[in-house]
């Protein structure tokens, strides 16, 4: 039987750091990581035996819990019959339908009358796919060229969107990346968010030039922040009256969060001209899509001038995953997560409590992140202010109980709907050790 630590010293002789995405190298909490080779419900099992309650859930597509049988039937009948063929399937069609259809809200409080502000969809790999097409579309419509972004807000890795970026970046704390032209980072404008006041400026001086604004729907990526009351209503409104589209990014929230993801569930009722999804509308496997009024997103070809492609865009196994996921995520799923995810925020907070550590455990739906600060964080600048020393060995005590938490204090937790009774009993037991250890801590 092999080790951790082995896999970990053979994957560095392979891989650049070990890893084929940055914050699988545990770098920020100073532990090995982990090397996963089964998962099943709310648990994982790593190369050496040992089993997890998992609050990763592959960073959010395990919504329904790690192997779930509908979901591994639907893509092991796909699979049957063709790995993928290059050429288009009613499975695509079905989904794109099945997203349309669960992407609405009532058009105001209390009006029955529905919105619905995707018509088109088209499907994609990876979030850094969907929001990168998002944004050419976006210019494409406009005739624009620069992009309003908010500083900690992580879009993906695409050249212009890593700019003062949150997930990854944050967690490796780099001001941005090596390799990406002055010329194309200067057509980023980077702003503070929560802040109308800077959106208004950045707008009164350039607005002629702002092809589209871009925002998590509700940042998870610099840790939980959410939106103030009726901010995405406001960045919108300011937007169309500059003729610039609003991108809503629902990579991490989309479907996650609620039905509608949070589109649905925003208090305020808003108008995005593109919403881009990931993680969850996969069901875990690669894929994305981007969604929106017929009339911007058939500027797309075939039918416009704006081009994108993808040989394994619309994967038959990927699409009978996001299909299945999809179709089980029902009222009482949803129900199962919210109630898991309540009892775990609470017991931290509780446990922090107890050990006298400063903190606040932020909210945005499902969705909860703990930030060891005084005042709930609202932008980048205040959740890089935090005590993020104590997160690390807070982490590890609880990886030694048996919990794998996000290996950074900069993301979101994840919870299932196969989280159940006991699953988060362990959660709780082991919260109040961590915290002794988060309480402990001090700065390197």
């Amino acid at each position: 039987m092999t080790t951790n630590a082995q896999e970990f010293a053979r994957a560095r002789g392979a891989m650049p750091g070990g890893v084929n995405s940055p914050v699988r190298a545990f770098g920020s909490v100073h532990e090995t990581p982990r090397f996963f080779v089964a998962a099943s419900g709310p648990y994982v099992t790593d190369v050496e035996g040992r089993e997890y309650v998992d609050l990763v859930g592959s960073w959010g597509p395990a919504i329904l819990g790690h192997a779930h049988p509908a979901v591994v039937k639907a893509v092991q009948d796909a699979a049957a019959h063709g790995l993928g063929f290059g050429a288009s399937t009613p499975g695509e069609t079905e989904l794109a339908e099945l997203i349309a259809a669960r992407v609405s809200r009532p058009s105001s409080v209390g009006e029955p009358v529905e919105t619905h502000p995707v018509e088109r969809v088209r499907l994609v790999s990876t979030g850094t796919e969907a929001t990168m097409t998002a944004i050419r579309l976006a210019r494409g419509a406009t005739g624009r060229d620069l992009i309003v972004k908010f500083a900690g807000h992580y879009h993906g890795h695409s050249d212009g969107l890593l700019a003062e970026a949150g997930s990854g970046v944050a967690t490796l704390a780099m001001p941005g990346s090596a390799g990406v032209p002055a010329p194309i980072a200067a057509q980023t404008l980077v702003i503070g968010y929560n802040d109308l006041d800077a959106v208004r400026e950045v707008f009164e001086a350039r607005g002629d030039d702002i092809a589209a604004v871009i925002v998590e729907a509700a940042p998870a990526n610099m840790g939980i922040v959410p939106p103030a009351h009726g901010f995405n209503a406001a960045l919108a409104d300011i937007a169309h009256e500059h003729g610039a589209l609003l991108i809503l990014d629902e990579v991490l929230t989309g479907f996650r969060v609620g039905p509608a993801g949070w589109y649905g569930i925003d208090p305020v009722p808003f108008s995005p001209d593109l919403i881009t999804f990931g993680k969850v509308v996969g069901g875990g496997l690669p894929l994305a899509a981007i969604g929106g009024p017929a009339a911007l997103m058939e500027l797309l070809a075939p039918l416009g001038p704006v081009y994108q492609a993808g040989t394994l865009s619309g994967n038959p196994l990927a699409v009978a995953a996001g299909r299945a996921t999809l179709d089980h995520l029902d009222a009482a799923a949803y129900a199962r997560i919210d109630a898991a995810a309540e009892t775990i925020a609470e017991a931290a907070a509780s446990a922090l409590s107890e050990a006298g550590v400063t903190h606040v455990v932020q909210r945005s739906g499902n969705l909860f992140s703990i930030q060891f600060a005084a005042e709930p964080p609202t932008d980048y600048d205040t959740v890089k202010a935090q005590e993020a020393f104590r997160y690390p060995p807070f982490f590890r005590a609880m990886l030694a109980e048996g919990v794998s938490l996000p290996p950074s204090v900069f993301e979101a937790w994840f919870v299932s709907a196969a989280h159940d009774d006991a699953a988060v009993a362990r959660i709780v037991d082991a919260l109040p050790i961590a915290a002794r250890a988060a309480a402990e801590a001090v700065p390197d």
